[in-house]
């Protein structure tokens, strides 16, 4: 219980966790380009419908770009539980519109009543492998039809859309942190030899 509360409000609170994840996102090694290019990949990420392995998903793509892994990996905390239902929303809505599909009834319950229709399918065709029951894909072909190939299709275009604003907004900040910390270990540096100077001129 205490593992699905802090899924939905994490300890310390959601901007104590932005917090770090945008200090980690400032101390990952690589370049800013390189870095900024893996937080494209996880804000991209964070609109296909692939829920569970966005982390998987995120690395992929990374790769591909020649991006920052872990930032990647980071970045896909833009998907959350207090963002996932305006996502999926968005994405559906724009595959709609390019698929020229008219949603049935109201979206958001629709879209949770298929999905848990959907999971009720998988659970029971898990369960017909040891069962004599035989297995049901009805509604997982609607889910598919409906949700699934609508949300891919709708979360491509959003999804580029927040992955490049994301990018041209960490590269600066991120070169500008860059340039103070090393700023701050070389004047660390410097401070050092003289005390070490002032040391040996003393003996």
């Amino acid at each position: 219980m205490q593992a699905v509360a802090e899924a939905f409000y994490p300890r310390g609170g959601w901007t104590r966790a932005f917090q770090y994840i945008k200090l980690r996102l400032r101390r990952l090694p690589g370049t800013p380009e390189q870095i900024a290019r893996g937080i494209f990949a996880g804000a991209f990420t964070v609109f296909t419908p692939f829920y569970g392995m966005h982390f998987i998903v995120a690395a992929i793509i990374a790769k591909l770009m020649r991006g920052n892994i872990l930032a990647a990996l980071l970045a896909t905390f833009i998907g959350n539980p207090l963002t996932y239902i305006p996502i999926g929303i968005i994405a559906l809505q724009t595959g709609y519109f390019l698929l020229g599909i008219e949603p049935r009834g109201d979206l958001e319950n629709n879209l949770f009543v298929k999905f848990s229709r959907a999971a009720g399918d998988l659970w029971h065709n898990f369960m017909a492998i040891f069962t004599p029951e035989r297995a049901h894909w009805d509604e997982l072909i609607v889910f598919y039809r409906d949700v699934f190939f609508p949300y891919m299709i709708g979360g491509i275009i959003p999804g580029i859309i927040l992955g490049t604003i994301c990018y041209y907004l960490s590269v600066p900040v991120i070169r500008a942190y860059q340039k103070r910390r090393s700023a701050r270990l070389r004047a660390k540096m410097k401070k050092l030899r003289e005390q070490a100077g002032s040391a040996a001129a003393k003996r």
